[in-house]
């Protein structure tokens, strides 16, 4: 659906000087209006403001990353880039402090995002940091009537996924776009306002026609900024997170719903190295003990508010004792090792259990390595993912439960999916912030996250009832996902990306 934002804006700031940064340095441009010491910005000759071809506004992991897969593409990586974000580590070339504890804020990379940060030049870089490839995972919940075991090999993998630092992750494709040949720019401003008005014929407008022509005639965005510049645009990328800057000025609607419930994340340490992704569902909510090297895992505990204040507020040894209990015996039994039960037999055949498939205890956590961290849940998706001349991804698109470790991986998903629309766009000679080419782009995500979201809002309903009938319905889902070969396998590939549900393929 075509969006036409039709602001009175003031007058064009002209003569001003614009504070300005590169990517490809650390220093800090200080450039005049006469463009002198212009360096990726296109100005023409009226000087009314730089003109780019996209404008990708938040430099997050998704933003960074549609900018770094431009920058792998032969049609799009001499593209003129403006990257529209006041986070200071943008200008920084290395971001990473080694011999430290890890951040608590981690991201489990699937199979499908880690090909995608290969495709794009970025794992080089995210090797010669922490990271932690887990190649096993267990799912259980405190009724102790079932659980499930997921190895990388049922599905002739070598892992199910990777846990790294979101500073690694953006570190890492920064270092890509740094070193490409994109034209890129960094503001380090806020998004204030967008203007762009419907497009119109350019006769008359001369061989050269100016960014404000342009822009006149419905052929280019323009960008208010929060230090007074302005900024033109043929695409208009909102990368900005849930409270999406874009989304709102394009007059993007959502529709969702906040859970009542909050995540604690913390990093936490053991004595012993932790090569498994632990799952543990309780009646407030999941814990998740990650992997992330070097004897360190990453907690992500869901439950309510209040609680969650309580436990981000009580001491360091009494949460330590909670996160154990959470991750062991604590609110009832863990689940018994056994064969296959005689209604499933028929399905699996041997009914015999193979010691990778036992289930086993979490490694216990001696020592609080970070700050606790709170946030509150939600879901949120986006009625439209374009209008002309605007495309979201990531966060500013859809936001979900953080159960399963999916959000940035489907953001990866958007930006791998846009980029390859304006690369197919400019093949094709197609103006790139045309609805109809960007809307190829939504359809080829809109579908599959919205199925991913289906299925994580179903799985968080589905826990948080205490309920005997319901309990015993995920036990049978527990014993089918844990012994019914075919549907394990078709978990774990939806799981690491194939786009194809598991009981519907």
């Amino acid at each position: 659906m075509n969006r036409v934002l039709a602001r009175n804006l003031s007058k064009n700031v002209c003569g001003t000087r614009v504070l300005r940064r590169t990517c490809s340095t650390v220093v800090t441009h200080e450039v005049s209006s006469s463009g002198s010491n212009e360096s990726n910005a296109i100005r023409n000759s009226t000087d009314d403001g730089p003109q780019h071809d996209i404008a990708i506004v938040g430099g997050g992991m998704v933003g960074i990353a549609l900018a770094a897969s431009l920058a792998s593409k032969p049609l799009t990586k001499h593209l003129n880039v403006a990257i529209i974000d006041n986070n200071p580590l943008l200008g920084r070339k290395n971001i990473i402090e080694k011999g430290h504890p890890p951040d608590p804020r981690v991201s489990t990379v699937t199979p499908a995002t880690l090909s995608f940060l290969k495709d794009i030049g970025a794992w080089k870089y995210i090797e010669e940091q922490r990271h932690a490839y887990f190649d096993k995972m267990q799912v259980w919940d405190y009724t102790g009537l079932g659980y499930t075991r997921y190895n990388a090999n049922d599905v002739h993998q070598d892992v199910l996924g990777c846990v790294v630092e979101n500073k690694v992750l953006q570190s890492s494709q920064l270092s890509c776009v740094q070193e490409s040949d994109l034209q890129k720019t960094v503001y380090p401003a806020r998004l204030n306002a967008m203007d762009m008005l419907p497009s119109s014929s350019l006769t008359g407008l001369g061989e050269v026609p100016s960014s404000t022509d342009l822009f006149m005639r419905g052929r280019l965005a323009k960008l208010e900024l929060s230090d007074g510049n302005h900024v033109y645009a043929k695409l208009v990328v909102g990368a900005d997170g849930s409270k999406s800057r874009v989304r709102e000025l394009a007059g993007i609607k959502t529709t969702g719903w906040n859970y009542s419930q909050n995540a604690i994340i913390c990093t936490v340490e053991h004595t012993v190295e932790n090569y498994t992704a632990w799952q543990r569902f309780l009646p407030n909510g999941p814990i998740a003990l990650l992997p992330i090297g070097d004897k360190f895992s990453n907690i992500v505990w869901t439950m309510d508010p209040k609680e969650a204040s309580d436990r981000k507020l009580m001491n360091e040894d009494d949460f330590i004792k909670a996160v154990n209990d959470a991750l062991d015996s604590g609110y009832g039994p863990n689940p018994e090792t056994t064969s296959s039960p005689d209604s499933l037999s028929w399905l699996t055949g041997d009914s015999t259990i193979s010691a990778k498939e036992r289930f086993e205890t979490p490694p216990k956590v001696v020592k609080l390595s970070s700050e606790r961290m709170m946030f509150p849940l939600s879901l949120r998706h986006a009625k439209d993912y374009v209008s002309k001349r605007v495309a979201l991804v990531g966060d500013s698109a859809h936001t979900v439960h953080p159960l399963a470790g999916q959000g940035v991986n489907l953001g990866f998903a958007d930006a791998c999916a846009l980029s390859k629309a304006i690369s197919e766009g400019i093949a094709l000679g197609t103006d790139i912030g045309e609805s109809n080419l960007l809307k190829r782009y939504e359809a080829d995500r809109k579908p599959a996250n919205i199925a991913m979201m289906a299925v994580l809002d179903g799985i968080q309903k589905m826990y948080s009832v205490n309920f005997g009938p319901l309990n015993a319905l995920r036990a049978a889902a527990f014993h089918g996902a844990h012994y019914i070969s075919p549907l394990k396998k078709r978990i774990i590939s939806y799981a690491s990306g194939d786009q194809s549900l598991p009981l519907f393929s």
